[in-house]
């Protein structure tokens, strides 16, 4: 409900995802493509750039990330958040996936695969004790940063608890 409005495929049966640019310049340095990220940066900053946001809407999400996947693909999918617990693609490996393009076939195949991501990722960053305290802070740190209280993310897990407990 907090991450992806409780849906992780859109209408068209593909997963939801959010495409993040800045994470896009972070994951060409990471993959030797620096000249890469100098031409995207000129031509296409709405796809790779220093700033947050430019995000658009949903339904240009896949869009963004089919045209990013043009100048480098790996990159380009481990810059996305993907499904039901919107993981980011490049903690695939931190994930125990066999491959990136194993993470992506699992973010397509369906929810429970989604959910099972979300699942690796919460344990592998230790935010079970988080969760099972309901400490909202703490799993909100964890799971999305430091810069979680700019979206309010540990309130909007807290309401979305409260709600679901009282049904």
């Amino acid at each position: 409900e907090v991450e992806c409005k409780g849906l992780g495929f859109n209408a068209d049966n593909t997963p939801v995802i959010l495409f993040e640019r800045h994470v896009m310049r972070q994951r060409l340095i990471a993959n030797d493509q620096s000249k890469v990220v100098d031409q995207m940066m000129i031509k296409r900053p709405d796809l790779c750039s220093k700033s947050t946001g430019g995000y658009g809407l949903y339904s240009a999400q896949h869009g963004r990330l089919n045209a990013a996947a043009q100048y480098h693909r790996a990159s380009a999918l481990e810059s996305a958040s993907w499904g039901i617990g919107q993981v980011m693609g490049y903690h695939w490996k931190a994930l125990r996936y066999a491959s990136l393009q194993a993470f992506i076939n699992a973010m397509y195949k369906d929810e429970a695969s989604q959910l099972d991501a979300m699942c690796r990722y919460i344990e592998v960053n230790g935010l079970i004790n988080a969760l099972k305290n309901k400490d909202w802070k703490a799993f909100a740190r964890g799971y999305n940063g430091s810069g979680y209280t700019k979206n309010n993310y540990d309130v909007k897990l807290a309401n979305a608890y409260k709600k679901w407990l009282a049904e």
